[in-house]
């Protein structure tokens, strides 16, 4: 057991790991993390999928049996996904039962190429929750402008939902936003609004990759200087929303009707620029009722070297806000950087799911059943 993961969690931080596969599942490879490395949740992303098929036999026998059925991709990529999210749902459950509901997460996103299309997107969610049929379960969906009234529905309805692909301040507090409407929507419906949950997952290390890219072109002193600090000065004043949001009359008139928080989510913290530390987006994120959700190799990176100071947030708005405003000064713009930022997530993991529909259709094609 690792001391500096054991302090982490202890500092408030819900350690998630983004990755699943059903090679991880069933090794036991999963349930050792829960035991060993304070895991208490896992993400999944059309990306990850694609990546776990296409390594190993761990899903011959499924797709054999798709294929002798005749299901069609689509189908089929639906059938195998959520088989792994229901184990993993299981794997987590009893974490899920000793922290009162809060942790034990596995999420599962809707297609990606629904972004853009609320209703769809809703449809899909509602398909997703009564495939996977467990309490503990997150349905991601984009925090586009068409995702917002996506998830005021979806958690109107009682489907627990974490928000992704959030960049901006602006579109968090849309996002929280929504997350209330939805909480107040269920309770006018006579649900049970303390069994709706809800995280909204802040993305880090593309901010910094994108903005030091532009930082690049301007090319002086000034700008090299703010390089690889703008995805944790973001995401600090994310925070700063959240407590701001979070204490306001309407939070507390749902809170008092037992809604739970939607909890901040460290999303993208695998650190892609070599010249930063690896445990940057970890170490630099420390608050009270945040979740990270880490790559393999960042968590080991943590459990082995990483540096956990105690709330490493709340102490630095001012530097986050002086951040911002110096790269402002710069020359960079923030909301064209937020806006591809947006964009390019939608379009990787629309190709990311394209390439599991891809994946399968030939293995069904292999296995001798595709149509």
């Amino acid at each position: 057991m690792s001391e500096i993961l054991q302090r982490l969690s202890s500092e408030g931080v819900a350690i998630w790991l983004d990755d699943i596969s059903r090679d991880r599942l069933r090794t036991g490879n999963l349930e050792g993390l829960v035991r060993d490395r304070q895991v208490v949740g896992v993400t999944s992303n059309p990306t990850i999928f694609a990546k776990a098929l296409s390594k190993g036999d761990a899903y011959d026998g499924q797709l054999r049996d798709l294929a002798v059925r005749g299901v069609d991709v689509e189908e089929a990529v639906r059938m195998i996904t959520t088989y792994d999210i229901r184990w993993g749902c299981d794997v987590l459950r009893p974490v899920y039962e000793r922290s009162d509901h809060v942790d034990g997460r596995v999420s599962i996103e809707v297609d990606p190429r629904l972004a853009r299309d609320a209703e769809k997107t809703v449809a899909e969610a509602r398909a997703l929750w009564w495939t996977v049929d467990r309490p503990n379960l997150f349905i991601k969906i984009p925090a586009t402008l068409e995702g917002l009234p996506a998830i005021t529905q979806a958690i109107g309805e009682g489907i627990s939902v974490n928000v992704t692909l959030i960049f901006s301040l602006e579109r968090y507090g849309q996002v929280i936003d929504a997350y209330f409407e939805g909480l107040e929507k269920a309770r006018a419906a006579g649900r049970d609004i303390s069994q709706i949950a809800s995280v909204a997952s802040f993305f880090v290390s593309r901010v910094d990759t994108e903005i030091d890219k532009r930082l690049d072109k301007i090319d002086s002193p000034e700008a090299g200087a703010l390089k690889g600090k703008a995805g944790v000065a973001n995401a600090r004043l994310a925070y700063a929303l959240y407590e701001e949001k979070f204490a306001s009359d309407r939070w507390k008139a749902l809170k008092d009707a037992g809604a739970r928080p939607q909890r901040p989510l460290w999303a993208s913290t695998g650190v892609k620029d070599p010249s930063l530390p690896d445990t940057l987006y970890v170490d630099e994120l420390v608050a009270p009722g945040t979740v990270n959700t880490m790559p393999e190799a960042t968590l080991e990176a943590v459990a082995d070297h990483g540096r956990i100071r105690g709330d490493s947030v709340r102490g630095a708005y001012d530097d986050a806000r002086a951040h911002m405003a110096a790269l402002k000064e710069a020359g960079v713009d923030y909301d064209d950087v937020v806006r591809v930022l947006e964009e390019e997530g939608v379009d990787k993991f629309e190709a990311s799911w394209k390439e599991l529909l891809g994946t399968v259709e030939r293995e069904l094609a292999d296995k001798g059943g595709a149509r």
